[in-house]
């Protein structure tokens, strides 16, 4: 009697059944995920520090995102050809609350004599557009001009 020929798969050569991976894709998953835990590490510990500012760490870059942001509207205004007083006078008066916080909000240059004159310009320059609010987008072009002027010195002086 001849015995049936053996059917069962062998783990020869030509078959990847039982064939280990090699260490190279060992080494690279393990790379991979270090890489991934470390993104995960850095975030969260960069959202920690940031959590532990307080209000007078955010206050001057607050207090110079709402200046430019009232600045913005004006020149929108400008550009849209909206100058009334309705439009314009709001974003006037925030600029003139606001301008009252810019020594409060830099306190390290709260006693720089340089600081403090282009601060007074600043606010000036508003008050004289508050006095005598400018009816027309010429009177308002002006108006932002100056504004400007202003922003641009104190910038020149201290920001770079």
């Amino acid at each position: 009697m001849s015995t049936p020929p053996d059917t069962t798969p062998h783990a020869g050569p030509a078959s990847h059944a039982g064939k280990p991976h090699s260490a190279a894709v060992r080494y690279l998953f393990v790379f991979v995920l270090g890489l991934v835990l470390g993104v995960v590490a850095v975030v969260m510990l960069l959202r920690a520090l940031e959590a532990r500012k307080t209000w007078q760490d955010h206050y001057p870059k607050a207090t110079m995102h709402l200046l430019s942001a009232h600045s913005a509207q004006l020149r929108d205004a400008l550009q849209a050809n909206r100058c009334a007083a309705t439009d314009v006078l709001p974003h006037l008066q925030a600029l003139r609350v606001l301008g009252n916080d810019l020594e409060p909000a830099f306190a390290d240059l709260r006693d720089d004599t340089r600081f403090a004159t282009h601060a007074g310009k600043f606010r000036g320059a508003i008050d004289s557009a508050l006095a005598s609010p400018p009816l027309n987008c010429a009177g308002l072009k002006t108006t932002t001009e100056a504004i400007g002027a202003d922003c641009k010195a104190c910038h020149r002086d201290f920001r770079g």
